[in-house]
């Protein structure tokens, strides 16, 4: 197979599909690997460090030309989707289910689309999704606390406080691996943090887990609004696989909040869990809505590219190895959990939750593989 890595050109984002250590062992493994010259910059890895792992560089419009499967990190932009093909692979994160110009042309390309953030594991969760899930979450807190300076707009409140002074209130929606991320970094701040869920069973291992350090909120309407009202720092850090995130704050809640408190939404890959949510980015990442602080960038672990790369990589590169090695319509249906991260081939959307959110025709991943 021929791996394809080109340069990732979203607004400030510095990750890159494959290190130079994965490019290595895709190539001991017999495969070509072209790279984009200046791809791995942002991490710090040179074209030097490429061609020493065996691998060749090319203009980008060469990557996409030749590649059989194309690795990437953020969802392809417009000039990047015009490139795709049939019968090429495209192994990224989509997030697909907001995004219906997306959805279009990668329907329209004909390229079979492999999203990692609805890849399975055997033993449950989303295994290529945690990893930047753990630092998009401990960022949310890191975001946060500088958000609430005063220079930044909110409300001049120091997450842990001082002696004598009351800590930073933190509601965290969302008690999966971002909300416990989160949580951990703003406990280690100092502050006063609360999780929501509406799992009985996610909220006894979060006490278990904290220890009584979090408090543990049942999430419904009414308990949401009431927290909130008082919050310093909220973090939206919902999560249904493939689907859009479902607005649980609401405009009308917003006016009940503390003038200058920030809202952090981790979720607005999938669109945002704020009614108020609109994507932003690391070079303009705020903005204010009826006196709170908005901090929505849609690539948060892009900020922290070398740890994010490596950590991104370390899931992915399992999964990619197999997609090359017995090739892409055998390792789709010798692993279900793989199949599962199918979102686009033939032309049709084949995750069932995206074809919902955007009310298209559903291909079933299997019958779509089948065909391939």
């Amino acid at each position: 197979m021929r791996i394809g890595c080109p340069k990732e050109i979203k607004n400030h984002e510095y990750r890159v599909g494959l290190t130079p250590e994965s490019a290595a062992e895709l190539v001991a493994h017999g495969h070509e690997v072209v790279v984009e010259h200046g791809a791995g910059l942002g991490i710090g890895a040179e074209d030097a460090d490429y061609t020493a792992a065996g691998a060749t560089l090319a203009a980008v419009e060469d990557v996409f030309a030749t590649a059989d499967i194309i690795v990437k990190v953020k969802e392809p932009q417009a000039v990047e989707r015009a490139r795709l093909r049939k019968g090429q692979t495209l192994y990224t994160y989509l997030h697909l289910a907001p995004d219906a110009p997306q959805t279009v042309d990668l329907m329209a390309s004909g390229a079979t689309c492999i999203a990692y953030e609805t890849v399975t594991s055997p033993f449950g969760g989303l295994p290529l999704l945690k990893p930047m899930s753990q630092v998009a979450g401990r960022m949310a807190a890191q975001a946060g606390a500088h958000t609430l300076e005063k220079a930044q707009g909110g409300r001049g409140v120091l997450l842990g406080g001082v002696p004598g002074v009351a800590p930073a209130k933190v509601i965290v929606i969302g008690g999966g691996v971002v909300g416990r991320n989160a949580a951990a970094m703003a406990v280690g701040m100092g502050a006063d943090v609360a999780i929501l869920d509406r799992s009985n069973e996610a909220l006894e291992s979060i006490d278990a887990q904290f220890g009584g350090a979090v408090k543990t909120l049942y999430s419904n309407k009414s308990a949401l609004a009431t927290a909130i009202a008082t919050a310093d720092l909220v973090i939206g850090a919902v999560l249904i696989p493939g689907a859009a995130a479902p607005k649980l704050v609401t405009r009308e809640m917003l006016k009940t909040m503390q003038q200058g408190a920030v809202l952090v939404d981790v979720a607005i890959d999938q669109g945002g869990c704020f009614e108020t949510s609109k994507a932003t980015t690391h070079a303009d990442p705020i903005y204010v809505e009826e006196g709170i602080v908005h901090y929505c960038v849609a690539n948060m672990p892009g900020a922290v590219a070398r740890t994010s790369t490596y950590a991104l990589n370390n899931a992915t590169l399992p999964h990619l190895l197999k997609l090359a090695d017995m090739g892409v319509k055998e390792a789709l249906l010798a692993d279900p959990h793989l199949l599962d991260g199918l979102n686009v081939a033939h032309g049709k959307v084949t995750c069932e939750p995206v074809a919902q959110a955007q009310g298209l025709d559903y291909l079933p991943a299997q019958e779509a593989v089948l065909a391939l």
